[in-house]
């Protein structure tokens, strides 16, 4: 039932992406007056589920769910129609059109895209608001990562500025570290003393290479919320609700500590775990499993760790913070293409499943919304690269034509839109590769 729901929020979600894009195509090339023969959802290849003809264009849903299409009469596209193109032009069709008109029918898929996702955000903002942490709000400080504590970071570290500004919600820490130019983080140490650290440039780098992808985590106690069956923890005694004060003689107040002595201990040794139950001290033994865990799961982020304010927006106050989001957000995604280019990136790179994953497994609007928000703006920067095949790709040579006054001849076109075509598929193919490869592995 989870993965139906998945599929059927991805479906959706690119369904309204797909049809929203191609009206961006659609509409101005119907005010210019230029013919557009089919409108699609999904690939037709062969055959359509749907298809009806209203005026002169036919809209139809394909059996293909990689995208979609609008056909426009006289354009090189994936179509790649030569004998239409081998005619002499008609007054209604795309290449007959001045190049600004052209290039305003390229712009236009893109610029829905956008749009839609700015608009998104403002709605989300007007229905929701939005949920933040203050620096104040974490209680206990975070626990950190070891690459972050070469730098002079120290567990129970409270982050006080970053960049030398207040952060409005402290928890974006991580992403912005990975994403953003941080070049200082101030902290109050355990000990009440503030420090000023300064990071190296490459941070975000070293975060991706060491896979230091969390290097700041709210501290929690070490409180049990449950127990995984016939597990060391289950057969060894422990129980729902034990407050962990000591393993091994070694005082433990927090969760991170917890882990930490549970991952250094020797290999089939037994470990002391001492518990408050109900106000009363007991100790169990208790040896690890084969991949050094007990099998338990702590309480998690209570109000006494982590206190959660609310901000709310009229629809006026929305606007804003709701350009202000897609900004960042099309900001940081264009951040992580230097990550793409890694030997590690490569790997990395996702297909529909990896997509589809990222839904919720319950049916959940706002969070469908967001996604859907994000995936927009991704589609529209993704469509603006200048590759043959893409909306970019005509867009630069539409732009080298009103600059050089010079038109690319149709069949350089031709040859430029098989070579997008080809690079397309392939990226295609080796991203949807690497997701059937971690699901044969386990790794979804």
């Amino acid at each position: 039932m989870e993965t139906y729901i998945k599929i059927t929020q991805f479906l959706l979600s690119l369904s309204l992406l797909i049809i929203l894009h191609e009206l961006g195509h659609f509409i101005p090339a119907k005010l210019f007056k230029t013919r557009v023969e089919k409108f699609y959802l999904f690939f037709d290849y062969k055959f359509s589920l749907f298809k009806k003809r209203i005026g002169e264009t036919v809209y139809g849903i394909g059996w293909i769910p990689l995208g979609g299409y609008v056909k426009i009469s006289g354009m090189i596209d994936e179509s790649m129609d030569k004998e239409q193109m081998a005619q002499p032009p008609k007054p209604w069709e795309f290449r007959s059109k001045p190049a600004w008109q052209r290039l305003i029918i390229m712009l236009g898929g893109v610029t829905v895209n956008f749009i839609l996702g700015i608009f998104i955000y403002i709605m989300m903002f007007a229905a929701w608001g939005d949920d933040y942490v203050a620096p104040d709000d974490v209680k206990e400080g975070f626990y950190v990562t070891d690459l972050f504590k070469s730098f002079g970071f120290q567990d129970g570290d409270k982050i006080i500025k970053v960049n030398n500004e207040v952060p409005f919600d402290v928890l974006d820490v991580n992403r912005h570290l990975f994403l953003r130019d941080v070049a200082s983080i101030e902290v109050s140490h355990p000990d009440g003393n503030n420090e000023v650290i300064e990071l190296p440039e490459d941070v975000g780098l070293q975060m991706w290479q060491s896979g230091n992808m969390e290097p700041f985590n709210p501290r929690i106690h070490a409180i049990l919320d449950s127990i995984v069956p016939d597990t060391p923890a289950d057969l060894g005694g422990l129980r729902k609700g034990d407050v962990i004060t000591s393993l091994n003689d070694q005082e433990i107040q927090y969760w991170d500590q917890f882990v930490s002595v549970v991952l250094n201990n020797p290999k089939n040794d037994e470990i002391k775990v001492t518990v408050d139950r109900d106000g009363r001290s007991e100790t169990f033994m208790i040896a690890p499993d084969e991949d050094q865990k007990l099998g338990v799961y702590p309480e998690g982020y209570t109000e006494d760790v982590i206190q959660v304010s609310h901000k709310k927006y009229s629809f006026s106050e929305s606007i804003g913070p709701g350009f202000s989001k897609a900004y960042w957000t099309l900001k940081d995604y264009m951040g992580q293409f230097k990550y793409v280019f890694t030997k590690k990136g490569a790997t990395q790179l996702g297909g529909f499943i990896t997509i589809g994953n990222i839904f919720p497994a319950s049916w959940n609007w706002k969070a469908f919304w967001s996604i859907t928000a994000l995936l927009s703006i991704m589609l529209g920067f993704m469509n603006l690269l200048p590759i043959p095949a893409l909306d970019g790709g005509h867009v630069v040579f539409t732009l080298f034509e009103m600059i050089s006054g010079r038109k690319p001849s149709d069949k350089f076109l031709e040859y430029a839109q098989i070579t997008g075509f080809v690079i397309l598929v392939s990226l295609l193919l080796f991203a949807n590769g690497n997701d059937i490869y971690k699901w044969l592995t386990g790794q979804f």
